[in-house]
């Protein structure tokens, strides 16, 4: 499995330990680091020589895409699971994947549910959860963002490799700021793999500031938006379709918070709903650049 991180090691530490309290063992964790200082890297070697089979991986700089990259490229595991660093796993998490995966070896995706991590307080928010406890699979057509997030999930190496790994251009530290986990699910299902969504493989996400739950409101919005543009100049047919969904989905979304008047969901939804027409126009951009410099 692989952990991408950047200065939180206090975070990373605690997720770590999750892993090595779970019912299931991971045979290997690649930390991919593309940290400031070299606090990551110290706790690593401390935690392996405690006899966590942590390895630690000096990433690329150019954000979370390129980490994620390097650090799956650096196992050889047939199904890498990845987790983000301010999350902890449940004691039957990566139990859960092993199952999934060794119960269908076409099954490409899995994706997970994702809780807040603690009780509540204020001044914190639960962040990109993911609450459904249904389980569903999915095949080429569906919408990405039903299949899960890019804090919980794990893929088949084979069908990593196939379509590319993830895109650079994308996600948290690149140019177009998120939509990197959006892309790569709606490439596998495009490429004719098989996801499902598994309620029973949960994680705990940290709870963020409101500024931070905003920030990703808008970096959620806007790597959407970019996604499906940057899809459209490659030819993809199906991008008007997913982009047409999404709209959908986050206009009844703002008209029932704006029914409940619950008026900071409806800044909320506000704040997605323009950063994806950024995001698209930015996306659109970048490929047709990309075409000119051909």
């Amino acid at each position: 499995m692989v952990i991408s991180t950047r200065d939180r090691a206090e975070a990373l530490h605690r997720c770590l330990r999750s892993l090595d309290e779970g019912r299931s063992s991971p045979a290997e964790v690649v930390v991919a680091d593309q940290s400031d200082g070299p606090e990551t890297r110290r706790l690593v070697d401390a935690l392996r020589d405690e006899g966590l089979p942590v390895r630690y991986l000096r990433a690329r700089p150019g954000g979370l895409g390129a980490s994620q990259n390097d650090a799956v490229a650096a196992t050889s595991a047939p199904v890498v699971a990845v987790l983000d660093d301010d999350c902890i796993a449940d004691e039957r998490w990566l139990a859960c994947i092993t199952d999934a995966f060794g119960d269908d070896p076409e099954l490409a995706l899995l994706g997970g549910r994702v809780l807040p991590l603690g009780p509540a307080e204020p001044g914190r928010y639960a962040v990109s959860s993911r609450l459904s406890d249904r389980p569903r699979t999915f095949t080429r057509g569906a919408m990405p963002w039903d299949v899960g997030s890019g804090n919980n999930f794990a893929v088949r190496r084979s069908w990593f490799e196939r379509i590319g790994g993830c895109d650079e251009r994308l996600g948290p530290g690149a140019p177009l700021h998120g939509g990197l986990d959006m892309d790569l699910f709606h490439r596998l299902l495009r490429a004719g793999g098989r996801a499902r969504y598994e309620p029973a493989a949960i994680v705990l996400h940290e709870r963020a500031t409101l500024q931070g739950r905003l920030a990703r409101r808008r970096d959620y919005g806007f790597g959407t938006g970019a996604a499906i543009g940057l899809w459209h100049g490659a030819g993809d047919r199906s991008a008007w379709r997913v982009l047409a969904a999404w709209l959908r989905l986050r206009t009844e979304l703002l008209l029932r918070m704006l029914a409940k008047r619950r008026w900071d969901g409806v800044r909320e939804e506000t704040i997605v709903l323009r950063a994806t027409v950024q995001g698209l126009v930015a996306g659109m951009r970048t490929t047709r650049r990309a075409k000119e410099i051909r």
